[in-house]
C-alpha cells in the first residue's frame, strides 16, 4: 500500500509543478514539444496519481492483492488521463471574443450622465459590445444631462465627441 501511496503523492506533485510551471519544466528536461498531447506532464501525472491513489484503495477495502489493484488503478488511471487530456485541450483552444477597438466606438448610442459644457467634456454612458461604458465626452453645443446621444468621433480610447439624437 505505500507503494500505491507514494505514487499517489508523486502524481500529484508533479501535476502541481506542471500547472505552475508549465512549459518551463518541460523546458529544464530538455524534452522541447515532445510531451504534448497523450504524453503532457498533466496527463501522465493524472495517470500516476489516480493509479496509485485507486491501488491504494483497492488494498485497503478490499481482500484483492497487488496485482487487481494495479488492474484497477490502470484502469481508473488511464481515465482520469483521458479526462486531463480532453479538459486541457478545451482549455488551450478556448478563443475569447474580440476587443473592442476605438473605432466601435463610432456610430454607438448612449447617454448623457454629466452635462456637456459647449466649451469641455461631460460624461456618456454608451454600449459597446453589448457592455456600458462611460466616456468623456464633448459636443459642437450644450447637452443636457439625460439626452440620448449617438457617437460622431472617437477623439481617444476614453473620450468621444457626441451629437443629441434627433427624433
Amino acid at each position: 500500500m505505500t507503494i500505491f501511496l507514494g505514487l499517489g503523492i508523486v502524481g500529484i506533485v508533479v501535476l502541481a509543478l506542471s500547472l505552475v510551471f508549465g512549459n518551463i519544466l518541460e523546458g529544464l528536461l530538455g524534452l522541447g514539444g515532445l510531451l504534448d498531447g497523450w504524453l503532457s506532464l498533466p496527463v501522465v501525472a493524472g495517470f500516476v496519481s489516480m493509479l496509485g491513489f485507486t491501488g491504494a484503495i483497492v488494498l485497503g477495502t478490499s481482500d484483492a492483492g497487488a496485482g487487481a489493484a494495479s488492474a484497477m488503478g490502470t484502469v481508473i488511471g488511464a481515465a482520469a488521463g483521458w479526462l486531463t487530456w480532453k479538459l486541457s485541450g478545451a482549455l488551450m483552444s478556448d478563443q475569447t471574443a474580440v476587443t473592442p477597438r476605438r473605432d466601435d466606438l463610432i456610430g454607438a448610442a448612449g447617454s448623457v450622465i454629466t452635462a456637456i459644457p459647449a466649451e469641455g467634456y461631460g460624461e456618456v454612458l454608451v454600449r459597446v459590445a453589448g457592455q456600458p461604458v462611460k466616456l468623456s465626452a464633448k459636443s459642437t453645443k450644450p447637452v443636457m444631462r439625460g439626452t440620448e446621444i449617438w457617437v460622431e468621433t472617437a477623439l481617444s480610447t476614453t473620450s468621444v465627441a457626441v451629437r443629441p439624437v434627433e427624433r
